[in-house]
Formats: structure tokens, C-alpha cells, sequence
């Protein structure tokens, strides 16, 4: 029999995002405030200085720049081919196949929710010396993890344009404390001056070292890859997220190394790693409380609530659009691919989705967790590991789908570019779950964090192998952005031995919701030989 899907097309009222509502820059802003670069240097540099790495640690962030830049090609080239909501569900969808696309999208919404649930804890650490200092007031993390999270939700289901803006305002100050911090640092130094010490390495490098400073720069970058959220809302759907990776990834090499080598500086080289042992998290805020009037201190602690408050709200905003996706596509019930017809947001899964945290939240306050930013800082980091696998098979698809359907692109973008970055990834990747127990903090060997990673993969794959049996029609249209799909007999050889198709009546369809029409390309319907 013939039958054709749908799925939710994405065309109607309802059930499309807003186009042409997002520039390049407002993308750039979603994914670095999904990365939270003030809670990086507070977080991950000092924890970084603290194990010895002395200047490698400003390097390796500079390092994983560049490699970051390869994966971005292969990523840019698979945007422009399918600029969807689902991102490298997508596109590992069409490099690797539709059960490998479904358990990547699994595996992305798990690291994400992880790394999100852990930011809210944070956030609620984070605003205890504020509501003591200027309330006199002591709130459990819990209850501003609350707070945020009924901002969040409020502001997940408004227009696209104006939640961007909101972002771009609190990234852009989150930015300029850390440049001011990272001037007066340089602008008073050590005694002894900004030294050859502070930038280059003396004696011997530690390779255990290097290799762990070097995972720890990549999974500091986790969350720049959310700009493929953002393709269907952007005005140039087919070049701006590939132009933000781009974007993203450089802005945070350059503002990263550079705020964390005035670390170095200001303490002097041959003291910061006994300081950053020391003062631990405390140490930006410590260095700059020697420099700067008290004020500029409390600042800059409102903006590490605030930038953890934005990198929540982006993840947010990057989860629903990947709920949308599946939604669309029948992958997840339809209703998540239903969008609000006054704002065209991803209103259903932006609800879902902050329904989930809520419990989760709950379940967390009713646990009694005593330690949210030990625990916090561990759920992140299991979250960007696992995203570390996401970006390893969207390099192998980018590889696989650009040489396989060739459009255009040259060989570098291609065949190089990833081809590089699955080496530097694949590096990285193992010598992360060769002693994940070494990044999480604990002695043991911490074999259930990989097992677990695995085991929601192969959640997501059986997932997609059960909708191959059951539902040929949805499992089609896996990774085609709701495209239209027909699904046919495979059809005997004829005297040519070419296997065409037979035409058969096309009364058996799914009723075809209006079509809008879309650039030459951009959704033809598949063909799928049963």
C-alpha cells in the first residue's frame, strides 16, 4: 500500500516557528549564554590552575579553539543542508542514519537537562552572599532555583526577538566584567611584571596534565553547538547558524584564554597554583576585590547569577526546539511540535519541558541535596561529556553525508575540516572516559557515568528501530524537518533489472495541510522503498 506523512507540518498555523525573527548576532548570543563564560572562569579555571597546568590552562582553551573551528565547517556545510530546529538530531540523522539521529537526540536532551539542573543549583549558591548582604535575608538554593525557574518558564513561551534581546543584554554585561577583571589584573600584576612565565611553559610538560586541561578547555566550551536550534528563526536560515558557530567559538577561545592568563598574572606564576588551591572559587572575586573598589566585587557577582540565570534560560529555549522537532516529525507525540499562533514559540514543548524540571527540582529539594554546586559541577560535567559524543558523531555524519551527496563544498569543508576534528574529538573523548572519575572529582573509577551515557543512546536507538517496525511512515520522515514523505512497496525489478517503482492510487494519503512555499530545495518529499 502507499501512504504519505505529514507530521504536523510545519507550514500551518500552529505548528511553525517564527521566520526571519533572529539575525546571526542573536543566535551568537543564545549559544554563548548557553556556555556561561563568567561561570567558567569562576568554576573551571581556578579548578584548572589548581591541578598545576600553570600557563597550559590559558593554551589549552586557545587549542580547543582551533579544533572547535574544524568541527564548525562540517557543522556549518550540514546547517546549510538542513536548517531545522533539530540540529544535529538532524544531521546525524542523515550522515549515520535515522536510530543513530533519534539516539543523538536523545543523548543532547539528557546532557542538556543535566548541564541545566546543575546551572540551577549553582544559581542558587550563587545568590546567597547577595540576599544576605543586601537583605539580610538566607533563602536555600532551592528556593531561588524556583524563582529562576518561574522566570524561565514565563520567558519560554514569548516571542523569539524579544527573549534574544533580554540574552544579548545580560551576556553582553557578563562579558564586559570579565574584560574589566581581566584589565585590572593585567594593568596590576605580580611582582615582577607580566612574565615569559605566565604565557609559555618552563621544564617539562606533564601529557597527563595536558591531556586532562585539554578536556576540561573542551567541555568548558559545551552549549556553543545550540545555534543549529535556531536556523527556522533565523533571516538567513541557510548561513547564519554556520556564521554563529563560527562566532562563538572564537569569542570564547579569545575571552576565556585571555581572563584566565590574568589569573596567572595576577598572582604571579610561580603562586597560582598554591592560590588556586587555596581560594578556590573565590578566586576571581579575590583578585579583583585587591584591584577594584567593593562595588565593582558586587557586581560581578550579580553577573555570575545573572549569567547562570541566561545560560538556564538558552538551554531552555535550545531543549524546546529540539522537543519541537521530534514533536513535528511524530518522533515524540505532536503535540510538542505545536507552536503558539500569537508568538510562534515551541509554546507546548517550552511547557513540557519546564514541567520536567519542575519535578526534577522537586525531587532534588526533597532529596535534601546539602552540596548543589559540588553536585551541580558534576551533572555539568557528565552533561558536556556526553555532548562530546553528540559532537563526535556529527563530525563522522558531516564526513560521511557531505562526501556521499556532494553540493558544492570544497574539499577542506568536506574532507578536511572533519576529518581533523574527528581525530581531535575522538583524542579528547578518550582520554575523558579513560578517568571520567578524575574530571568528576571522585578516586573511583566511576564506571557508571559511560554506562549510563550508553545506555541512553541505546534507549534512543530502539526507540527508532521500534517506529521502523511499527510506524514506516513517521520513521521516514526522521531528520526532514516535517517534509512531506511517501512510503512505498519496494518494488519488483523490471526487464531493465532498475527496481522503479509501481504508480499506485494515491487515495490511502494522510490529508496534506497547506504548503507555503520555500526556497528550491529546501523540503522535497522523500521517497522510502518499504
Amino acid at each position: 500500500m502507499s501512504d504519505a506523512h505529514s507530521s504536523g507540518s510545519n507550514r500551518g498555523v500552529g505548528t511553525t516557528l517564527a521566520p526571519g525573527r533572529l539575525g546571526a548576532a542573536a543566535v551568537t548570543f543564545f549559544a554563548l549564554a548557553a556556555t556561561a563564560p563568567i561561570a567558567v572562569l569562576i568554576n573551571v579555571v581556578p579548578a584548572a590552575y589548581a591541578t598545576g597546568g600553570g600557563p597550559l590552562v590559558p593554551l589549552s582553551f586557545l587549542a580547543v579553539g582551533v579544533v572547535l573551528i574544524f568541527f564548525s565547517a562540517g557543522y556549518a556545510a550540514m546547517a546549510n543542508r538542513a536548517p531545522f530546529a533539530g540540529a544535529m538530531y538532524t544531521y546525524v540523522a542523515r550522515g549515520l542514519g535515522r536510530p543513530a539521529g533519534v539516539g543523538a537526540a536523545w543523548l543532547a536532551l539528557a546532557c542538556y537537562q543535566a548541564i541545566q539542573l546543575g546551572l540551577y543549583g549553582m544559581a542558587g549558591v550563587a545568590a546567597a552572599p547577595l540576599l544576605a548582604s543586601w537583605f539580610g535575608v538566607t533563602a536555600s538554593w532551592w528556593m531561588v532555583a524556583a524563582g529562576c525557574w518561574l522566570l524561565v518558564t514565563l520567558a519560554g513561551t514569548i516571542r523569539a526577538e524579544v527573549v534574544s534581546g533580554l540574552i544579548a543584554l545580560l551576556v553582553l554585561a557578563e562579558v564586559a566584567v570579565a574584560v574589566g577583571f581581566t584589565a585590572a589584573n593585567v594593568i596590576d600584576p605580580a611582582p615582577g611584571g607580566l612574565t615569559r612565565a605566565t604565557i609559555v611553559p618552563t621544564g617539562d610538560v606533564d601529557m597527563t596534565t595536558l591531556g586532562l586541561l585539554l578536556v576540561v578547555g573542551l567541555l568548558a566550551f559545551a552549549g556553543f553547538e545550540t545555534t543549529g536550534a535556531y536556523a527556522e528563526e533565523s533571516i538567513r536560515p541557510r548561513r547564519d547558524p554556520g556564521l554563529s558557530t563560527y562566532g562563538v567559538v572564537a569569542a570564547l577561545a579569545v575571552l576565556i584564554g585571555v581572563a584566565s592568563w590574568s589569573l596567572n598574572a595576577a598572582t604571579g606564576a610561580d603562586r597560582i597554583t598554591e592560590v588556586a588551591r587555596a581560594r578556590g572559587s573565590e578566586l576571581l572575586f579575590d583578585l579583583a576585590a585587591g584591584r577594584l573598589a567593593p562595588w565593582a566585587v558586587t557586581i560581578g557577582r550579580l553577573m555570575l547569577l545573572t549569567g547562570l540565570f541566561a545560560a538556564v534560560l538558552a538551554l531552555h529555549h535550545a531543549m524546546a526546539r529540539y522537543l519541537y522537532a521530534l514533536g513535528r516529525e511524530r518522533v515524540l507525540p505532536a503535540a510538542l511540535g505545536r507552536t503558539s499562533p500569537r508568538t510562534l514559540a515551541p509554546r507546548t514543548a517550552a511547557l513540557t519541558q519546564s514541567a520536567v524540571v519542575a519535578v526534577l527540582l522537586a525531587a532534588a529539594a526533597w532529596a535534601g541535596v546539602g552540596d548543589p554546586p559540588t553536585v551541580g559541577r558534576r551533572l555539568m560535567i557528565a552533561g558536556a561529556l556526553g555532548l562530546l559524543l553528540v559532537l563526535l558523531a556529527t563530525s563522522v555524519a558531516a564526513l560521511l553525508h557531505l562526501n556521499r551527496v556532494p553540493n558544492g563544498e570544497g574539499v577542506y569543508t568536506r574532507f578536511v575540516a572533519p576529518v581533523l576534528s574527528i581525530v581531535a574529538l575522538g583524542s579528547l573523548g578518550y582520554l575523558a572516559f579513560r578517568d571520567p572519575g578524575a574530571l568528576v572529582g571522585v578516586r573511583e573509577s566511576l564506571w557508571i557515568l559511560p554506562l549510563t551515557l550508553a545506555a541512553v543512546i541505546a534507549l534512543g536507538v530502539l526507540h527508532a528501530l521500534i517506529l521502523r517496525g511499527t510506524r514506516p511512515v513517521i520513521y521516514a520522515g526522521i531528520g526532514q524537518g516535517g517534509a512531506p514523505v511517501v512510503v512505498t512497496p519496494k518494488a519488483p525489478l523490471d526487464e531493465h533489472g532498475t527496481g522503479r517503482a509501481i504508480p499506485r492510487p494515491r487515495a490511502a494519503e494522510a490529508p496534506q495541510e497547506p504548503q507555503e512555499p520555500r526556497e528550491p530545495g529546501a523540503h522535497r518529499p522523500e521517497r522510502v522503498n518499504r
